[in-house]
């Protein structure tokens, strides 16, 4: 199981507490030291479309015009923390972590 995210971010945290905690072996892997590939971008967004962008976030807020209007490809590409997270790769992909992605993995 690989979860996607950075250090810092509290969901991240807890997601990887609670499923190394239930069991599983968890590889972190932190998108700003070990950035994404563009077949990793595709498969990410090949899944989750446009959700896989956090529209919430100030990274998304910050993009210029130009940016905000490109591809979900494009915007993860340029800067990988606008991602929603975590991303985990298990048996399937999901994508953060609510009560169904809860109680699909624990």
């Amino acid at each position: 199981m690989i979860l996607y995210g950075i250090p810092t971010c509290d969901t991240c945290k807890k997601a990887l507490k609670a499923l190394e905690s239930a069991g599983h072996a968890v590889t972190f892997r932190d998108i700003r030291k070990d950035p994404l590939t563009g077949a990793e971008i595709a498969e990410i967004v090949s899944e989750f479309g446009s959700l896989a962008i956090n529209k919430q976030s100030t990274t998304y807020r910050s993009f210029s015009d130009f940016l905000r209007e490109s591809e979900p490809e494009a915007q993860i590409a340029a800067q990988p923390t606008v991602m929603k997270r975590p991303v985990i790769k298990a048996d399937r992909w999901y994508l953060g972590w609510d009560e169904k992605v809860q109680a699909a993995l624990l």
